[in-house]
């Protein structure tokens, strides 16, 4: 007997069975999740509003700077208008409205500049689903534009935010797109198009028709990862996603009618890399209906500027300097640093192209750089008398600016590193963490091996509590200069309790050295 749509239960989630259409199913539940609320626990509140903070950090700090992808879709966004009837979305830092679908995709495209923002890994061990696929929390600006459009408040607001990170999390655990060479920010675009369109009121037909455009129409390709050196297409990836989801949105629910079922079409990307029987697709999706059943506890925190799979490696570099206390202050010593890191890390941040980065885009996913670059943040900090931890060691965007990476201290480091596959026991312990060790040869001090690392500050296995310490600090470090009161910005942008006309204009305050509009 085939399913119902979906599986209703009493408890906190709700199951979409593969031999279902999911995609009518997903619309089932974004309009019972916002129409229809279940208690969603504090602790995981808590979380969100911590990672949305933490991304209009990142996007202030990009905007603030000059960064190039931000920067040209802000200004083409400011040289647009909402749509007839439409109240339009707001830029950071911007005053006036404008087209929704372009402020979402230059508040995107600025939360992700820096790849500083929240990280999955899409890993549900006790469920068996592990697919392993990334994601980030790039899609909150869908999320404040929906809000703006529908005049919802802060706490209403925060569903929609979460309802986005769970659709895109589940996705990330059952199906790998990177095995297909599909980008990531697809999982984000599906959640996006979903949340966005059952936001504004759309029906269970108009969510499934934006669905099935988002798929059938608009699948962003790794081509945006390939070469030696990254492009701004790489950063905005997200962005250009969560623009034409909005579309898609926005396009249902004026009548048009995308392809249905498009989780079981054969010829949809999902069946066509995953051939399965007639009737089904190839996963199970179990969504988070209420309490703290959702894949958010699964999202990482960033530290600072650098690729997350990379987090092991800086945490085994700073255990390393707290048990060597010699060995920050003096680097020229290294005569080799060798790396074990697991798959997919090895093929991504230790590609040999790495080794020498001319952008800050391929710089930031360059395993040798990142740890060259905080091997010499180490010396800085040891001259002062200091231990080096992660307060000292944050790498920020000065660590990435065209000099640094030109730096010959940079290229002398590199060449004296290796960095090798750790094998199947390292790849067994992925997703569930992100197992690395480093050891270095040094002239006066031996052998130094760090052991191995699995679960860096930062992680969601880490501690939690000296993780929101450094969450906040990168904040303040990332807004400094960008905005008159750091503190003020952080509590403005909190969204619990606050008001419809609050949200409707969240990003509207000055940063400096942006055009206000």
């Amino acid at each position: 007997m085939p399913h119902p749509v979906s599986q209703r239960t009493p408890g906190s989630t709700r199951l979409l069975p593969a031999d279902t259409n999911q995609a009518r199913g997903l619309a089932d539940y974004a309009r019972d999740f916002l129409h229809h609320p279940q208690p969603v626990g504090a602790r995981t509140l808590g979380l969100l509003e911590r990672f949305h903070v933490d991304s209009v950090g990142c996007g202030v700090s990009a905007l603030a700077r000059g960064a190039n992808a931000p920067t040209v879709l802000r200004r083409e966004a400011l040289a647009s208008a909402p749509a007839v009837g439409s109240r339009g979305a707001i830029c950071f830092g911007a005053r006036r409205p404008v087209a929704i679908e372009k402020g979402v995709a230059a508040d995107a495209s600025a939360v992700r500049e820096w790849d500083s923002n929240g990280t999955n890994f899409g890993h549900d061990a006790a469920k068996g689903r592990t697919a392993g696929e990334f994601g980030h929390n790039d899609f909150y600006p869908v999320a404040l534009a929906a809000a703006r459009e529908a005049g919802l408040d802060g706490d209403q607001t925060l569903r929609v935010m979460l309802l986005i990170d769970e659709i895109r999390g589940r996705l990330a655990e059952v199906f790998p797109l990177r095995n297909y060479a599909i980008d990531h920010v697809h999982h984000g675009a599906v959640a996006s198009a979903a949340a966005c369109a059952a936001a504004l009121g759309g029906d269970v037909d108009a969510i499934e028709s934006a669905i099935g455009m988002v798929v059938a129409h608009y699948v962003p390709y790794r081509a945006i990862r390939a070469g030696h050196q990254l492009s701004d297409s790489k950063g905005a990836s997200a962005a250009l996603s969560a623009e034409v989801a909005v579309s898609a949105a926005r396009r249902s629910l004026a009548g048009f009618i995308g392809p249905k079922d498009i989780f079981r079409n054969p010829l949809a990307l999902y069946r066509r890399n995953v051939p399965c029987p007639d009737g089904q697709s190839p996963f199970d999706l179990e969504l988070g209906l209420g309490g703290d059943a959702f894949a958010i506890h699964s999202m990482h925190f960033k530290l600072g500027l650098y690729e997350h799979q990379s987090a092991g490696a800086l945490q085994a570099l700073v255990d390393l300097f707290a048990r060597c206390p010699g060995l920050a202050a003096d680097p020229d010593g290294i005569r080799r640093v060798e790396v074990a890191i697991y798959e997919p890390a090895f093929s991504i941040i230790a590609d040999p192209a790495k080794r020498t980065p001319t952008t800050r885009q391929s710089a930031d996913h360059s395993l040798p750089y990142i740890l060259a670059r905080t091997l010499l943040k180490a010396r800085a900090t040891a001259t002062t008398g200091a231990t080096p931890g992660w307060n000292e060691l944050m790498l920020l965007p000065d660590d990435y600016d065209a000099e640094r990476i030109a730096d010959p201290g940079i290229a002398a480091l590199i060449g004296r590193m290796a960095i090798i596959h750790g094998g199947p026991d390292y790849d067994a312990r992925y997703p569930d963490g992100i197992p690395t060790s480093v050891t270095i040869d040094h002239a006066a001090f031996g052998r130094l091996e760090s052991g191995l690392v699995c679960h860096p500050l930062g992680h969601a296995r880490s501690d939690q509590a000296a993780t929101e310490t450094l969450v906040d600090l990168k904040f303040d470090r990332l807004v400094a200069g960008a905005v008159e009161d750091p503190a003020a910005l952080e509590s403005r942008v909190r969204l619990a309790g606050k008001s419809v006309e609050d949200v409707a204009e969240l990003y509207a305050f000055p940063i400096h050295g942006c055009d206000p509009g």
